[in-house]
């Protein structure tokens, strides 16, 4: 197997007949999913998704991929295609349109009506082009052919991207589920059309390559579903993502059934729903749906509501019921359905939701206690019948973490990949396929791009440590007042703590440790403010590191005069 390694330089020229591929988020990782394809000096993107932060990423809204390595070739790219329009592959399009906003949009009808809503909040028009499934369209030298694949929001597509180095297969995000709600199947015919073709790269969905046999079918969570709201006594919540469009469906179907109304609560699960709703892909009895604003005037009994926050999202509907800081007000006897899996890292935020309604009487059904969730991806089972009729000369995992690529490298080696043909890239690693053979060459910058509020990329991994610093250990500020001639202290010091669980009575005592520390450099005839400042710090952190074992942030304020 090819791995990648961390010293890898900058890649060289891109042979002539050769295909180059960057993906500059998605590996490694579950989100930020982007990759992009270069021929003839030409570039085709497929995806471009968001990464939701971590906790240790404290203020921090959105992460990007980093456009640098495209940023100078943006009249270069032929065109976005995406997959499909879950936030991991469409959330970072809006920003990528503010580089170049006529950059053509490639995908399903759902897949572009959800990204043009999303546009229309960033006052972005986009360009767009409608594919369905079995059409080939030309974009400069990419010959793309699209086929059809089963997930967990409807219009998913796989493409096929043919130039003269070769075909590659990129699945997307897809399962096999052989009963699927909205009867479109992955098109396993077209799969192995393809293989007979001869596959010279298949980039296929990694995240349930450790997890045997094959998914769930999606029917079978309409019947507990539907048990959960016959047997709910008052109020049933259900939370949601706001694109699972054929959760939704079971959810208003088992709510019509049992004569109960529903509400829509949270801005993207109303938007996504509603434009669900007027292309036809989400059935909505008639009178089903009433405001959420007038839910208090229903019987709890004849209520259910459908909210965002199954991730513990602390902004999310679900996350402020729990905190009691929404309108609608948790009560006892409530069920709360999470009917989402659980994305990786989200378990403690999701607990803290958990707990936090169960405060308030609720009962929580979630899949650790009930099938109430299917995966949307295939598992290893599935991913072996993939991998087996394609029959694919080189194979890249993509769309995981380290243990799901792993995972997958191991199971195209059981079908035969020869394992110096499986190429295991990580974010920014460069994979050439030059002559029928798919080798890393080299890597490029492919780091975290942080959105907080309305800033994009002035947050740095410097800054988040500083916030982590802020929240774990508080801070502690100094004021001194020094003569700018000579460097002798005039007035202070004058000791200020936040957070920082130091005894401010304390600072006292330490204070002719500092005026001895700043009285030796004036004597030694320092006047440099900067080296001042780091006496400062040195001698507050070190007598707070040897008496408290504590590490707040310092900060120095030096005035002269």
């Amino acid at each position: 197997m090819s791995h990648p390694h961390p010293e890898l330089g900058p890649p060289p020229v891109l042979p002539d007949g050769g295909l180059r591929i960057v993906a500059l988020g998605g590996l490694g990782e579950i989100g930020r999913n982007m990759a992009v394809f270069e021929y003839d000096g030409r570039l085709l993107i497929v995806d471009c998704g968001v990464l939701f932060p971590e906790p240790d990423q404290p203020g921090v809204d959105l992460i990007l991929p980093d456009f640098e390595y495209i940023r100078d070739r943006l009249d270069d790219i032929e065109a976005v295609v995406l997959t499909h329009a879950h936030e991991d592959h469409i959330g970072a399009v809006p920003y990528l349109l503010r580089e170049r906003r006529d950059i053509p949009l490639i995908g399903s009808k759902l897949t572009l009506a959800l990204i043009e809503a999303k546009l229309t909040e960033h006052r972005i028009q986009p360009t767009k082009i409608e594919v369905i499934e079995g059409e080939r369209h030309v974009f400069g030298p990419f010959d793309c052919e699209f086929l059809a694949v089963n997930h967990s929001i409807p219009d998913a597509l796989a493409v096929a991207i043919r130039t003269p180095a070769g075909i590659v297969l990129h699945t997307g995000d897809f399962r096999m589920d052989q009963l699927p709600s909205d009867g479109r199947l992955t098109d396993l015919g077209g799969f192995a059309r393809l293989g007979t073709e001869g596959v010279d790269l298949l980039m296929s969905d990694s995240t349930n390559a450790e997890v045997p046999g094959f998914v769930t079918s999606e029917r079978e969570i309409g019947p507990v579903i539907d048990e959960v709201i016959r047997t709910s006594e008052q109020r049933v919540i259900v939370a949601s993502f706001a694109s699972h469009v054929h959760r939704i469906q079971q959810v208003m179907d088992a709510a019509a059934k049992h004569r109960r109304k529903v509400a829509l609560v949270g801005r993207s699960m109303v938007r996504n729903m509603g434009v669900a709703r007027d292309l036809g892909y989400l059935k909505v009895p008639p009178e089903l749906i009433v405001d959420s604003r007038d839910i208090e005037e229903w019987p709890p009994q004849d209520v259910v509501l459908i909210c965002t926050g199954s991730q513990g999202e602390p902004m999310a509907a679900l996350s402020r019921m729990a905190n009691r800081d929404h309108p609608i007000r948790i009560a006892e006897g409530d069920t709360v359905l999470l009917a989402s899996s659980l994305v990786p890292g989200n378990e403690t935020a999701v607990n803290k939701v958990i707990n936090g309604l169960s405060r308030w009487g609720a009962r929580v059904v979630h899949k650790g206690n009930a099938k109430v969730h299917v995966s949307g991806h295939a598992a290893a089972g599935e991913l072996l019948y993939v991998l087996n009729l394609t029959r694919p000369s080189n194979f890249m995992p993509v769309h995981g973490e380290w243990r799901h690529l792993r995972a997958h490298a191991k199971l195209a080696a059981l079908t035969g990949v020869p394992e110096d043909h499986i190429v295991i890239a990580e974010d920014g690693v460069v994979v050439d396929l030059v002559d029928g053979r798919a080798k890393i060459v080299g890597a490029v910058h492919a780091g975290y791009v942080y959105v907080d509020g309305s800033s994009v990329g002035e947050i740095t991994d410097t800054s988040l440590k500083d916030r982590r610093i802020l929240g774990d250990e508080g801070f502690i500020s100094v004021v001194v007042v020094v003569d700018s001639n000579t460097g002798k202290l005039t007035a202070g010091p004058e000791i200020h703590a936040r957070g920082s669980g130091i005894d401010p009575a304390q600072f006292e005592e330490f204070i002719p440790q500092i005026e001895r520390a700043l009285a030796e450099k004036a004597a030694d005839g320092v006047v440099d403010m900067q080296e001042i400042r780091r006496v400062v710090r040195r001698t507050v952190g070190r007598w707070v590191s040897d008496t408290y074992r504590r590490r707040p942030m310092i900060i120095p304020v030096i005035l002269e005069v």
